[in-house]
């Protein structure tokens, strides 16, 4: 017992940098958790979805739309069925977001996985079950009520609720960033805002 206690315990030699490395470690990571936010990713506020720079045109248009009064990020992007699902699928998304962000590699054009447009169209229907069913409005839309698990929602409802949002370089401009998401702005695009606002004076 007296040696697998000793296997545990560095030499005394051992002990300064030991504890000196260790140190570093949880200084680094509690700097990292802080840098990145980390906590704010387990609430449900839609500002936390434009920490990354990349997901500012994504956030401005859901400010701007109907859907911001009644739905955050995650009432359409994670799945509801339970808590545990929920949790889990928000942790897998984040670190794949925060991987790809961390490594540049976001694409030009973002668009959601498989896994992703099941859960948003599950929360497309489950937000708006009564229209989906309602009998007035398959009569006036050919195939509604039958197409809905054929076709996903927004190939008829396409700019709902993120309007004409195609690629980190190509976005409709719909004003000012909010100032609490000032920093996530890039300098080039900060400029490219400026310059249009004295356009139009």
């Amino acid at each position: 017992m007296n040696r697998l206690f000793r296997f545990f315990i560095p030499p005394k030699a051992w002990r300064v940098p030991v504890i000196i490395l260790l140190g570093a470690m949880t200084g680094l990571t509690f700097y990292a958790l802080i840098e990145s936010k980390a906590i704010s990713y387990l609430s449900d506020d839609p500002k936390t979805c434009a920490n990354c720079h990349v997901m500012t045109p994504q956030y401005t248009t859901w400010l701007n739309s109907s859907h911001r009064e009644v739905a955050s990020c995650n009432d359409c992007h994670v799945p509801h069925d339970n808590v545990f699902n929920k949790y889990f699928f928000k942790a897998k998304d984040g670190l794949y977001h925060g991987y790809v962000f961390t490594t540049k590699g976001e694409p030009e054009v973002i668009k959601m996985k498989e896994a992703g447009i099941e859960v948003v169209h599950n929360n497309c229907i489950r937000c708006h079950q009564d229209q989906v069913m309602d009998a007035k409005l398959s009569g006036q839309v050919e195939n509604h009520f039958s197409n809905r698990t054929e076709r996903k929602c927004w190939e008829c409802h396409k700019e709902v609720p993120h309007g004409k949002v195609h690629s980190l370089s190509s976005v409709k401009y719909y004003g000012k960033v909010p100032s609490e998401h000032q920093e996530t702005v890039p300098d080039w695009l900060e400029k490219y805002v400026n310059d249009l606002d004295k356009k139009e004076e």
